[in-house]
């Protein structure tokens, strides 16, 4: 039984829906991951014809739909609110500017969500939370873990009444593990779910390439939040065997500049090792879709994501349910 594969349109929003979705279904997709920027999913829009008329023109293209996205307006319920936000969120989330009250747009945006979910008939969101201490990432000046353990309560505050609303719909919440987030590696996912008190809600969208370069296991991520894995993309990264001029944090580069010692590539051309991911998968009961994030600073996105469709179709394969030498023993 193979996997679906989808297309999380987070880095196509500047196309019309209708649009993206001629594209995908032409590059090979089985249904698509709708992100909630551009007009893709529309939250503040969304009723139940909205969300119908939606689900129409999937079908029109004969794709499925597994999960929206809300990474940017999420990115806003935990963070430190500056300027960089503005350009991120909708007017109507920014408002004044005034950080508390973005804040407070955010969180009652994401359980909006939720509700839109449901009315899709689905039961994951996937996003990011934001990070009240990522600028603590370094500890110089020493930071005192009175400061960590103030930021995880804070997390937790300003998400568990968000979460408690998600049980409530019968809808998870996957936060996507990466820098900038409140869970990065395998050790701030563990802190995350502490903070959450293991909130039944709350699990992780598994994205390799957020792991690889930092030098984290990520098939171990798999194994180690084996009940928590609600959603999978498929991302390659690559990074250098040697040492280079800009290092792991980037050096204020763009992606895509060559002199980074990392950088996100289109599947299959980076250092990821799938075939591992995929038995890891396996392995953990995973039948969800798998759904590529293209992003690819030096191709052509529409050549890699139709090469990033076929690819992952190659490398998915169902688990085995028998033993390989069981037909060499005696009944």
């Amino acid at each position: 039984m193979a996997r679906p594969v989808t297309l999380f349109t987070g880095q196509w929003a500047d196309l019309p829906i209708e649009t993206m979705c001629q594209k995908a279904k032409e590059m090979g997709y089985d249904g698509v991951e709708l992100c909630t920027w551009g007009d893709h999913m529309e939250i503040d829009k969304a009723d139940q014809a909205y969300c119908d008329d939606r689900l129409a023109l999937l079908k029109k293209y004969d794709l499925k739909l597994f999960a929206i996205s809300t990474h940017l307006v999420g990115q806003c319920v935990a963070d430190n609110i500056d300027e960089r936000h503005k350009s991120i969120v909708p007017d109507y989330i920014w408002g004044d500017g005034e950080p508390e009250g973005v804040r407070q747009r955010a969180s009652d945006e994401l359980i909006k969500t939720a509700k839109v979910a449901k009315m899709l008939g689905l039961d994951t969101v996937i996003g990011f939370t934001g990070s009240p201490i990522w600028h603590l990432l370094y500890s110089f000046p020493p930071v005192p873990p009175e400061m960590i353990e103030k930021g995880y309560a804070d997390f937790a505050a300003r998400w568990k009444p968000i979460l408690d609303e998600y049980q409530k719909l019968g809808v998870k919440f996957a936060l996507e593990a990466h820098p900038t987030e409140i869970a990065f590696d395998i050790h701030t996912a563990h802190l995350a779910l502490k903070a959450l008190d293991n909130h039944p809600s709350f699990g992780f969208n598994f994205d390799p390439s957020h792991f690889g370069y930092q030098h984290v296991d990520y098939v171990r991520f798999i194994y180690e939040f084996s009940d928590r894995i609600f959603h999978v993309h498929m991302k390659d990264a690559y990074w250098s065997d040697v040492p280079m001029g800009v290092g792991v944090f980037g050096g204020h580069m763009d992606f895509g500049d060559n002199r980074r010692y990392w950088n996100f590539r289109s599947l299959g051309r980076g250092k990821i090792n799938f075939e591992n991911i995929i038995r890891a998968l396996n392995d953990i009961g995973y039948t969800g879709p798998l759904s590529v994030e293209w992003e690819d600073s030096g191709m052509d996105r529409e050549a890699g994501a139709t090469e990033a469709s076929a690819f992952v179709k190659k490398v998915d394969f169902a688990p085995s349910n028998v033993a390989f030498d069981d037909a060499m023993q005696k009944e």
